[in-house]
């Protein structure tokens, strides 16, 4: 008689490379969780790295932000033409170089925007639930921590996680990344091991399952 598959073993969400010195971590305050707003579609993640906000992009935000991007460099080529400055050559040059500089920024700003929305649920983001899924999936089965590796205590996480939650929605006035691997992601990861769990019986019986989480 065959005998199923011992279910995945829970990995912890983030590997500290201070285990070793765990008083460091210790702290009397009490975890605070993010806080859940009611969105339209699905959190992914309330503090995504920068890492996974760029390597969600849609090709469509790559295209919308290299447009964008040209707006403040062609208005003032097309105002040149229309009424020239009379700077010279030289000086327009160095106008030209600082509007290319702000446009490439501006078309940054729109490119993460659009990105890191669909992690917070504003926008639509069926496509990067399924990404989400697929990639946690794959590091519960392997055994990897969920949200990578990292040097800072689990206190210290936490004050990054503050820090830089829901930070998306302040970009207009304050750019601001995050940078850090911590486990405070406001969302139940339970989810990707009962994914895992179905994926790796699947498997077992030679069928595959989609889209039932």
């Amino acid at each position: 008689m065959m005998t199923s598959q011992p279910p995945p073993q829970r990995p912890e969400e983030v590997k500290s490379v201070r285990e070793e010195y765990p008083e460091l971590g210790r702290t009397g305050r009490p975890y605070v969780p993010a806080r859940s707003l009611n969105t339209e579609y699905p959190l992914i993640d309330s503090d995504p790295h920068f890492r996974r906000v760029i390597s969600y992009a849609r090709p469509s935000d790559y295209t919308t932000s290299a447009l964008f991007s040209t707006i403040i460099p062609g208005t003032m080529l097309f105002w040149e033409r229309i009424s020239p400055s009379e700077v010279g050559r030289n000086g327009f040059k160095q106008i030209l170089r600082l509007s290319a500089t702000l446009g490439a920024f501006s078309g940054f700003y729109l490119f993460y925007s659009r990105s890191i929305n669909r992690f917070y649920g504003f926008s639509e983001n069926r496509r990067e639930v399924a990404m989400d899924m697929a990639e946690m999936t794959g590091k519960v089965k392997r055994g990897e921590p969920l949200y990578g590796v990292s040097t800072l205590t689990e206190y210290m996480q936490g004050v990054a996680s503050r820090q830089s939650r829901y930070a998306g929605v302040f970009m207009h006035v304050l750019p601001w990344f995050n940078f850090v691997n911590h486990g405070q992601h406001g969302v139940d990861t339970a989810k990707y091991y009962r994914n895992a769990e179905r994926e790796l019986e699947a498997e077992r019986r030679g069928e595959t399952v989609e889209g039932k989480w």
